[in-house]
């Protein structure tokens, strides 16, 4: 049976912010699911519990992912029997925590505004691994007009950090990843990257992120 590819979008994000994305893989012979949740009302844990049940309703089936930001945080705790997980894509994931999160989870606008979801982004301690073999791309555009964080927060990086404008590059590293590469792309739109694009498809298909 074919593997069903599912694109998990980011914090604050809705599933159009993959759809060019997920036309490019139709377009290569993958079938895609993609599906809105709500990731600012909800602990991760939760997220990951109600998508689990809309991916279980589909019938078994192998599963790849190609999940943004915190999406790839998602994917880590997708790890029911029932998903038959065989490849991940992460596209700018805060592995490691994000900075960002951890300084400015102490003001009351930021908790309301992201949720118990992106408070939680502070601290990856107690996060599983993927489940599945995965693979990690990171960005390195640091300032872009179309990324906000990049021009804002952004700035809270020390002198010297590689990151897209949200996440750090080695934030977005972890142990175990089967492939990594860096893209000169910013944080908010890395998955219209046509670079970024070719690698998907490259993994999805090989395991290797070389197309």
């Amino acid at each position: 049976m074919k593997p069903l590819v599912v694109l998990l979008h980011g914090l604050a994000r809705g599933r159009g912010s993959m759809a060019k994305l997920g036309a490019v893989l139709r377009a290569h012979d993958f079938e895609t699911w993609s599906h809105t949740y709500p990731s600012r009302k909800h602990s991760i844990g939760y997220l990951a519990g109600a998508i689990t049940e809309l991916l279980v309703a589909h019938g078994p089936r192998p599963l790849f992912a190609v999940t943004h930001s915190m999406g790839g945080i998602v994917v880590r705790h997708l790890r029911d029997p029932r998903l038959d997980w065989q490849r991940i894509v992460m596209l700018a994931p805060p592995n490691q925590g994000s900075q960002l999160a951890a300084g400015l989870v102490q003001y009351p606008l930021f908790r309301w505004f992201y949720g118990p979801a992106g408070a939680e982004l502070a601290d990856a301690s107690a996060w599983p691994p993927p489940p599945a073999p995965f693979a990690v791309i990171a960005g390195t555009r640091s300032v872009a007009l179309t990324n906000v964080t990049s021009w804002t927060v952004g700035r809270r990086f020390p002198a010297g950090t590689r990151n897209d404008g949200t996440v750090a590059v080695d934030e977005a590293k972890l142990p175990g990843m089967s492939a990594f590469a860096e893209v000169d792309t910013t944080h908010t739109w890395i998955m219209n990257s046509p670079v970024v694009q070719r690698m998907v498809i490259a993994y999805l298909r090989s395991g290797t992120l070389d197309s």
